[in-house]
């Protein structure tokens, strides 16, 4: 690497191995200039301290990376004034309906989750293998929950899953697509609202809507809310769950340890999320103001990228970080929920979601592997998310 060309990134779609210039970065220039996808330079950061003070310091903006003009990772796939999704939420005071929705202790909301887990293994199981649990595990599995909390029709599930493929593309221009998409989904979850039928968090806000203090907020606000918590819910728990599954066939150890003791599970999801790889760019944020950051001053308007698996292997942070330790005393301090005024309000949900899809792929085919040489797995590029298109398995 030369100190003065600005690199290209994102480095690699493998989701199965750490980019080789990860550690190389954090070790002698952990804030370095990079170009973007969209052509433009950042700052990308890489050491966990540093990740941590960019997350932490409101000096760095995430909703002020939609604003015309600034430097830009990729085009943007949604209305600019959607980036900045949970605030919105909270200007409009819809923010404590969303949080009871995002609740995992909600009455009935485990067993839907272990039932639906055991449905679609028991499926899988019967077709014989192999089997894909991406597309026919992780998938509908998350795609199910998230059509529970909002209270829509399960059959509609695929429908709204589709949108997704184009709406998290990384993208050097504009994708027409990408809005036909938005434009279709604001009218479904509108129709929903309107819905005597619709439950869950839809029926919450259709109700709120009818109040005179929710006059001001529009009926697209409404509809944004349940069309973002689906994609972002969505796109999240199964690109997790997806990468969860393939480092836990990556690493024997840590199934023997959780097939002996389920109690360990959480333990391992915690170490899981950790090491996890599904995040395929960084966190963007824009500098407000002139900030020290490192050995690098960060002007006013520059774009800031934080490197998330560059701060949970960072050593100094995690002793050994290749090593699954379900004895680590902080592994709950990793980023991959991010940090700050932005940190993911469904971090409670996304643990119990994985931890009950563990559990129940290790009740129903404990001897899990992958069918394919993991040489062999192809992964998605030009994605907000790294996951293989298929995860073939057997039994």
């Amino acid at each position: 690497m030369t100190a003065s060309a600005p690199l290209e990134f994102p480095f690699s779609a493998r989701g199965d191995r750490i980019p080789d210039e990860v550690a190389e970065l954090r070790t002698s220039s952990p804030v370095r200039k990079v170009r973007t996808i969209a052509g433009d330079e950042a700052w990308l950061v890489s050491s966990y301290a540093l990740c941590k003070q960019v997350l932490e310091d409101r000096r760095f903006s995430l909703k002020d990376t939609s604003a015309p003009g600034v430097p830009r990772q990729y085009a943007l796939t949604i209305p600019p004034e959607v980036v900045n999704n949970m605030g919105n939420i909270t200007g409009a005071g819809l923010r404590k309906a969303v949080m009871k929705a995002l609740n995992p202790k909600t009455p009935g909301l485990e067993e839907f989750l272990r039932t639906t887990a055991d449905t679609l293994l028991d499926n899988l199981v019967a077709e014989g293998a192999p089997a894909d649990l991406r597309n026919d595990f992780a998938e509908p599995y998350s795609s199910a929950l998230h059509c529970h909390i909002l209270g829509i029709p399960q059959e509609d599930a695929p429908r709204l899953q589709r949108s997704l493929h184009i709406a998290f593309m990384n993208s050097a221009e504009p994708i027409p697509a990408a809005k036909l998409n938005w434009d279709r989904d604001i009218e479904y979850m509108t129709d929903r609202l309107d819905d005597p039928r619709s439950g869950g968090l839809i029926a919450e806000l259709a109700a709120l809507r009818r109040e005179p203090e929710y006059a001001h907020v529009s009926a697209e606000m409404f509809a944004t809310v349940g069309v973002t918590l689906f994609g972002a819910g969505v796109i999240s728990t199964s690109g997790f769950l997806s990468m969860a599954l393939v480092s836990l066939i990556q690493h024997p150890e840590l199934r023997e340890l959780l097939l002996r003791d389920r109690s360990l599970i959480p333990a391992g999801v915690e170490e899981l999320l950790r090491i996890n790889l599904s995040i395929g760019d960084a966190l963007p944020r824009l500098a407000t103001d002139d900030i020290q950051l490192g050995d690098v001053l960060v002007r006013n308007g520059e774009l800031v990228l934080v490197l998330v698996e560059g701060a949970n292997f960072d050593p100094r942070a995690f002793p050994q970080p290749d090593v699954i330790d379900l004895g680590r005393p902080n592994s709950a301090s990793h980023l991959s929920f991010g940090g700050g005024q932005h940190y993911c309000p469904a971090t409670a949900l996304a643990r119990r979601h994985a931890q009950i899809a563990l559990e129940a792929l290790l009740d129903r085919i404990p001897t899990v592997d992958l069918a394919v040489p993991i040489d062999q797995l192809v992964w998605r590029t030009r994605f907000m998310k790294r996951i293989p298109e298929r995860l073939p398995v057997l039994w």
